[in-house]
């Protein structure tokens, strides 16, 4: 039997992180996610399966400017430090969801 949810490939790639004692499962605005310490660093829309990471404003603005991302913007309010990411590739996205964690950890 295999897991067809949309957020498979999320949590498939997320399992290295999650063998870290401060990194937890969660949810954020009903989006399951990852958290470090409480701070939330990545996620996954759970209709499309989608990678939403957090990373600094201007990485952000330039992810989508150059088309590297989408913007984040549940119910039409953008979210300046998340990016919202719809190609499927293991290794940007594994580089990304390590990004993320890496600047949480940093601000937090």
């Amino acid at each position: 039997m295999t897991d067809d949810s949309p957020t498979t490939f999320f949590w498939n790639l997320a399992k290295p992180l999650l063998a870290r004692d401060d990194i937890t499962k969660s949810t954020m605005m009903g989006f399951p996610c990852l958290r470090v310490n409480g701070a939330f660093f990545a996620s996954a829309d759970h209709r499309t399966g989608d990678l939403i990471v957090k990373l600094p404003a201007d990485q952000v603005e330039e992810m989508t400017d150059i088309g590297l991302g989408q913007p984040f913007a549940p119910a039409g309010r953008r979210f300046r430090e998340w990016v919202l990411i719809s190609d499927r590739d293991a290794g940007r996205w594994t580089e990304l969801m390590l990004k993320a964690l890496a600047f949480v950890e940093d601000i937090g």
